[in-house]
């Protein structure tokens, strides 16, 4: 439970913050795929090595990770539905067949019609996602923010000592 607060509280810390906006959304969007996949599969440790390989942020992507992870949850029911129609489907049979004769791609578990419509799912929603969470956080900086900067609160800690030495201690670590 420390950890998810730790997590929740670095994340909000973050969407303060000057990082950038991308890569926010981008670790929002790949929490997205990351909670749909399976724990222990390839479709997750390919995606752990694109988060630690690209700018993107991990707390925003563990974070939407444990959310996305209920919804998979919830969804369980629509996905075995949507991966049972693409399995079952004539035309890609073939293909399915040679994907599973390949030594490593059945790691993938893309067989299970849970799995199969998880990913459809979550490879569908992400692309529309980023944009949204991007946008999100957008509106957040500019209204959120800026109005909380003007509240006697924030004018009122912001003259203090203890603020002073805070920011020099952010901006020298």
């Amino acid at each position: 439970m420390a950890i998810l607060l730790k997590q929740i509280f670095s994340f909000f810390k973050l969407l303060n913050s000057d990082t950038g906006t991308n890569s926010l959304a981008a670790g929002l969007a790949c929490g997205v795929v990351f909670g749909f996949a399976p724990i222990l599969s390839l479709q997750a440790l390919i995606l752990l090595c694109l988060i630690f390989f690209f700018r993107i942020q991990m707390g925003a992507a563990f974070l939407s990770a444990f959310f996305f992870k209920l919804v998979a949850y919830i969804m369980d029911p629509v996905s075995d539905q949507i991966g049972r129609s693409v399995l079952e489907s004539p035309g890609l049979r073939p293909l399915f067949q040679s994907l599973y004769n390949m030594p490593i791609v059945p790691l993938t578990r893309f067989n299970n019609s849970i799995v199969m419509g998880s990913a459809v799912i979550s490879f569908v929603i992400t692309i529309p996602l980023f944009f949204i969470f991007k946008k999100l956080i957008l509106q957040y900086r500019e209204k959120v923010v800026a109005r909380f900067k003007e509240t006697k609160l924030w004018k009122a800690w912001a003259g203090t000592k203890i603020h002073d030495l805070y920011t020099t201690y952010t901006k020298l670590y």
